[in-house]
């Protein structure tokens, strides 16, 4: 343990595990929910302040250096600006914010106060993501020529239930709360997007959520390489897959399971995957499981960055890319909707 001393606002399920890392590697010192139960259970779990409003929190609370943010997507930015504002570091929850303007308001409000913005993609983290994005750095795939994303998970009318997912507000769509950590990975291990042509539609939560539980997109990278994603939360039941193929110059990759947790195939010319580790399990919210739980190594490389001076693992800017992608799917898709 150090002596960085942490809060957090927003006291939902990803809190809990933000909590437990946080207890294990610095100290949380303050919480808030607008609800105040919420805060005051997880406060006192941890023997921290328990807040209900983050202006008195950010006013209070002189001795914290980090603020994670775990508040919905769309309160991400409010949440975020007036951290960095107050003089805070902030470690925000993903999607980074769910347009592409509030992104470029908390990253100029880094900069204006000095402090540093960490955008979580607990998905780098993977053991099979990771050595296939060494591999790829190495050029023992060669060019990329394409990649094909799938997504088939499942959420059904009770995870939406009584809860901000699935308002446009505040969750913002599909691709931001299940799916932003892969269209990461894909700008992370591929490169940038140059164009999206997407179709949506929503075909079984019409009464539930206000927009797609489905959709098939085809990119083209600025590097050249094409990319497909097929996504759904219609997965009969339970989730199905969460899978990256990389079909390249010197081999054919597939990382697969249901959360990008195993390497599937692999067929490289002169070169073999070998004993890559296993990972964490996944994120855990009752009825569903979310992405492969990183938020250790997350948290680790947050202390490294702040103390050692080490690189970050995801900054701010690579949070933006990933909405800016986002946000490019789905301009494409109110043009060409089902």
């Amino acid at each position: 343990m150090n002596d960085v001393k942490f809060a957090i606002v927003g006291c939902g399920r990803i809190a809990q595990r933000h909590a437990e890392h946080i207890n294990k590697l610095g100290l949380l010192k303050a919480v808030c929910d607008i609800d105040y139960k919420k805060a005051c259970d997880l406060a006192n779990k941890y023997n921290a302040t328990p807040y209900q409003f983050v202006d008195e929190m950010l006013e209070k609370e002189k001795e914290i250096c980090v603020v994670a943010v775990c508040t919905p997507n769309g309160l991400h930015a409010q949440h975020s600006i007036k951290a960095l504002n107050a003089g805070f570091h902030v470690l925000c929850e993903k999607p980074m914010a769910n347009n592409v303007n509030d992104c470029g308001e908390m990253i100029k409000a880094a900069e204006r106060a000095n402090k540093r913005l960490f955008a979580i993609k607990q998905n780098r983290f993977n053991p099979p993501v990771a050595a296939v994005k060494d591999a790829i750095d190495k050029g023992i795939l060669g060019k990329i020529y394409s990649i094909q994303l799938s997504c088939f998970w499942n959420r059904n009318d009770d995870y939406y239930a009584n809860s901000w997912k699935g308002t446009s507000d505040l969750d913002g769509g599909t691709l931001y709360t299940q799916f932003s950590h892969f269209i990461d990975l894909l700008y992370w291990m591929v490169g940038d997007v140059k164009r999206a042509y997407a179709l949506t539609a929503n075909f079984a939560h019409k009464e539930t959520i206000d927009f797609e539980d489905t959709g098939v997109v085809a990119l083209e990278f600025y590097n050249g390489a094409l990319g497909t994603i097929n996504y759904t939360v219609n997965s009969y039941k339970k989730n199905m897959e969460g899978s990256l193929t990389f079909f390249a110059e010197k081999g054919t990759v597939k990382i697969g399971g249901q959360y990008l947790n195993e390497l599937e195939y692999q067929n490289i010319e002169g070169f073999e995957f070998k004993d890559i580790p296993e990972g964490n399990k996944a994120n855990n919210y009752g009825n569903y499981v979310g992405s492969m739980s990183n938020h250790d190594k997350v948290y680790e490389n947050l202390i490294d960055v702040l103390l050692n001076g080490k690189s970050i693992s995801t900054n701010s800017f690579e949070g933006l890319k990933t909405v800016e992608i986002i946000d490019k799917i789905y301009q494409s898709s109110k043009q060409h909707c089902i």
